[in-house]
């Protein structure tokens, strides 16, 4: 295990069917970070989990997706925006319209939906760091994300 999965602070993953990603409106109260904004499935870790598995268990507990490790297609790590010293991991999945079909939201935030991932990008309203990473994954080929995880 490399320094960067035992010591991070939390994951996100973009999950992605036919050109959207799933994504949630934060609540927005001024007490958590990114209040009111757009935000990607994601997470702080719990206990020693490695980095899959807090964002499988995020998703799980956010949107009642049940994934396994093999869904995940890509990942890097990346500095954390609110704590420059941790790094937290970027995480992609393909899921299916059955997948988006089982979704069952949970307590935090306002409502999900799909949102075409070129909308998400240049939305004035979504996660500011998220762009950066979301333009990154983008441009990656599918066979170049495969070989990143």
């Amino acid at each position: 295990m490399t320094p960067q999965e035992r010591d991070f602070g939390g994951a996100k993953i973009v999950l992605h069917c036919e050109g959207a990603l799933l994504t949630y409106l934060r609540d927005d109260k001024p007490s958590i970070p990114f209040p009111g904004l757009w935000d990607l499935p994601s997470g702080g870790r719990e206990g020693r989990e490695t980095p899959q598995d807090c964002i499988l268990r995020e998703t799980y507990e956010e949107f009642q997706l049940s994934l396994t490790k093999d869904r995940i297609t890509w990942g890097k790590f990346y500095p954390n925006s609110l704590h420059p010293k941790t790094v937290n991991w970027f995480y992609a999945a393909q899921i299916s319209k059955d997948d988006i079909q089982t979704i069952s939201f949970g307590h935090e935030g306002q409502f999900w939906r799909m949102m075409p991932i070129q909308s998400y990008i240049t939305h004035p309203k979504a996660v500011p760091h998220l762009h950066v990473q979301s333009r990154l994954l983008r441009s990656q080929t599918s066979d170049q994300r495969r070989t990143l995880i």
